[in-house]
């Protein structure tokens, strides 16, 4: 493995961008590439990976490919995604890659089963955005002022000298838009709409895209949505009286509806606009006492600090964890945390 960079402060140094281009230039001719995003993959993560994908395409390298840990299951908002021949399961992943490129991932924990592959590897690269990330590859192209790792993503694929085409573009454009909830969330800075320009400039039709990943749902989902969200509790002392909110899904909810896991995860976004509160949670059954948990805040709770606290990480205001035992428990866990971890 390559020697580690230092990760560092805010947006990554120009040594670190080198040493990545590096990497991938003094791949050998029949190298074999490995690209790796995080368990159960959101838009950024899938995004990312697929785009930076294409343009290695681009460049040539033959010996490509892309996946993820756990179940092979792409989103159904996400597989209209150029790229996605790339893909294969965890299962026939290259075991020994000569260059491991990770996605949006802060810590290995979230590589499941395909962790083994980075000490294997002669050279391994992450990029990422979130604050809690533990600089566990070779290279660490972590910004965690960037609003989606697809911005750091579009970086590197110019300090390659590779051009944006509209397939490379609308993967990273799906990154870009799922992350800042369609430009609406903090992050969303000048940096991020210049480049969605680029982005749309390439031919991109955001109104389809949009569609295809925000608005629409199968009916079962929304049926599965009201049972949720009719469990919703209000907890207005929490956090030192700044509030919270929270809910439950369980498999049986998903079994009844006859629903993918994937669509529990926009459950998040009805229940963080309760107006009482500052922090919402919604806790999501992925096996017998044991819960994927998403925290969001909407300025007074530290969330990632509670998420790291618990095992997970994440940003400021948006940040998850695993927790064990009943929904009462896991939100207890939250809740003892939320005064600990007040924004100033």
């Amino acid at each position: 493995m390559t020697e580690a960079v230092t990760v560092s402060e805010g947006a990554p140094a120009a040594a670190e961008f080198s040493a990545a281009v590096a990497a991938i230039r003094e791949l050998a001719p029949t190298g074999r590439v490995l690209l790796i995003c995080h368990v159960n993959p959101d838009g950024d993560a899938l995004g990312s990976m697929l785009g930076f994908g294409l343009g290695l395409r681009r460049l040539g390298v033959p010996r490509l490919q892309a996946t993820f840990p756990g179940t092979f299951e792409v989103p159904d908002p996400f597989a209209a995604l150029p790229g996605l021949d790339l893909l294969v399961s965890e299962e026939q992943a290259e075991p020994e890659p000569d260059l491991v490129i990770v996605f949006d991932v802060a810590a290995v924990s979230r590589l499941g089963a395909l962790a083994d592959r980075l000490p294997r590897a002669r050279a391994t690269v992450a990029l990422d955005h979130h604050a809690s990330n533990t600089g566990f590859a070779g290279v660490n192209l972590v910004d965690a002022g960037a609003a989606a790792t697809s911005v750091v993503a579009e970086e590197l694929l110019r300090r390659l000298d590779v051009p944006l085409d509209a397939e490379i573009a609308e993967c990273l454009y799906v990154a870009l838009a799922t992350d800042t909830g369609s430009f609406r969330f903090d992050m969303t800075t000048p940096r991020v709409h210049e480049m969605a320009a680029r982005l749309i400039a390439t031919g991109l039709r955001p109104g389809e895209i949009s569609r295809r990943v925000f608005d629409s749902r199968p009916f079962g989902a929304m049926k599965l949505s009201a049972d949720v969200l009719s469990r919703a509790q209000l907890d207005p002392t929490a956090a030192d009286g700044h509030g919270m909110v929270w809910t439950y899904a369980t498999l049986e909810d998903l079994e009844r509806h006859g629903q993918r896991p994937y669509v529990l995860d926009a459950l998040i976004d009805p229940v963080r606009c309760v107006a009482e509160v500052d922090v919402s949670v919604v806790v999501k059954q992925l096996a017998e006492r044991e819960w994927a948990v998403s925290l969001r805040s909407k300025g007074a709770v530290d969330v990632s600090a509670v998420a790291v606290a618990l095992g997970g990480g994440g940003h400021r205001l948006a940040a998850g964890f695993t927790g064990y035992g009943t929904p009462g428990d896991v939100v207890t866990a939250v809740r003892d945390e939320l005064g600990k971890h007040l924004i100033p």
